[in-house]
C-alpha cells in the first residue's frame, strides 16, 4: 500500500525533510538545541520558550526526540525568563 506524501508532515517513511522545519526552529536553533528536540518542539506546535507554558514537564519529556540535555537547557531558559510549565 503506497502512501502519498502529505505536505504538512515533514517526516515520511523515516526520512525527514529538514526544510519544512527551518521556518519555525529559529529560536530553538539560536539557543543551541540539537535537531531532534527542535523537530519535537515544532511538531508539538511549540515555537518559542514562552510556548512551553502550554505543556507540562511530563508532556515535554514524552516528546519523541526530547532528551535529558535538551530538557535541562529548556528548564534553565524557562527559569531565566520566569516561565513555568502548566
Amino acid at each position: 500500500m503506497s502512501k502519498k506524501a502529505d505536505p504538512k508532515r515533514p517526516v515520511v517513511r523515516g526520512e525527514v525533510d529538514i526544510s519544512k522545519y527551518e521556518a519555525f526552529d529559529g529560536e530553538w536553533r539560536k539557543i543551541g538545541l540539537a535537531a531532534p528536540p527542535r523537530r519535537a518542539l515544532i511538531d508539538a506546535k511549540l515555537y518559542k520558550v514562552s510556548d512551553l507554558r502550554k505543556i507540562s514537564l511530563e508532556e515535554l519529556s514524552e516528546l519523541h526526540g526530547m532528551g535529558k540535555s535538551a530538557i535541562a537547557r529548556l528548564k534553565d531558559l524557562m527559569d531565566a525568563k520566569k516561565i513555568r510549565f502548566r
